[in-house]
């Protein structure tokens, strides 16, 4: 057996994971962006449009989708910290 000493890391001032939540692009937003250009180029009127149009009322009719739960990743990071601080402490 060898003695070998444990690696020490250096110490962090937060675990934090940077933003795990992100918010959900909106799923009928190039659609909409498509009617827009769209009116914007044959009239607010324009016969050329009713398909686009169609399609962004369902788009916009249709059920959303269910809402994930949020990532608790940095909840239980924070916790763990705790028990890492007040062990750091003690060994000094």
């Amino acid at each position: 057996m060898t003695n070998k000493k444990p690696i020490r890391l250096p110490p962090l001032r937060v675990l934090r994971v940077r933003n795990p939540n992100r918010p959900e692009p909106n799923r009928c937003l190039t659609v909409m962006s498509s009617v827009l250009a769209c009116w914007a180029s044959a009239g607010y009127h324009g016969r050329g449009c009713t398909t686009v149009e169609q399609a962004l009322r369902a788009c916009m009719d249709a059920p959303a989708p269910p809402k994930k739960s949020p990532n608790t990743v940095n909840y239980h990071l924070a916790r763990f910290a705790k028990r890492l601080i007040s062990q750091a402490s003690k060994n000094k």
